[in-house]
């Protein structure tokens, strides 16, 4: 299996209202995604978003917990946030993404209302050949533009009835389990 990474795109995605927005970086996200991503096996952790300001925390997070007095206090979260780097779009992330693993990327997009996606297993088979860059929105999701791109998408997680509206932290742990090596 090759390598896998995520991005967590800030821009564009949708509001409640279905407006494309750039949306506000958490330190939640950061942390629980990191984590789950070093927990999983998964190689980059890619924050997108094109506003400085929003860059700049992210960097700042980043700092703390690899170089400032976080990286000393504790050292897992720091091997964790080690993982991430942020991007000012989802093309800068892939092409690092390439980059890194020397490689042509699989871009695959992920949203709870996605239609006619490919299962957990038929992402796994295409992984054989291609490095995974797994694509989640914050807000409401990812926006129309980036599902024109004809690039595949993964069909929504299912619970146990019609309700389906996870937090991207959790909907992106399940995947990333999902997609793992040592998945059953």
């Amino acid at each position: 299996m090759k390598p896998r990474a995520l991005a967590l795109v800030h821009y564009p995605v949708l509001d409640r209202r279905h407006d494309v927005v750039a949306s506000a970086v958490t330190n939640l996200d950061l942390h629980d995604l990191a984590r789950s991503a070093m927990t999983f096996g998964w190689s980059r952790f890619y924050v997108v978003t094109p506003v400085e300001e929003q860059q700049r925390l992210a960097e700042k997070i980043r700092e703390h917990w690899c170089q400032g007095y976080g990286a000393v206090y504790n050292p897992d979260r720091r091997q964790a946030l080690e993982l991430m780097e942020i991007c000012p779009d989802l093309d800068e992330a892939l092409r690092r993404w390439e980059d890194w693993t020397g490689e042509r990327a699989l871009p695959v997009l992920t949203g709870a209302a996605v239609q006619n996606g490919m299962s957990c297993q038929q992402c796994r088979d295409l992984m054989q050949d291609s490095p995974l860059l797994l694509i989640f929105g914050t807000g409401w999701g990812l926006a129309p533009p980036l599902f024109e791109r004809g690039w595949p998408t993964l069909e929504p997680i299912r619970g146990a009835g019609t309700y389906n509206h996870l937090a991207v932290r959790a909907a992106a742990a399940i995947f990333m389990d999902r997609l793992s090596e040592n998945r059953i």
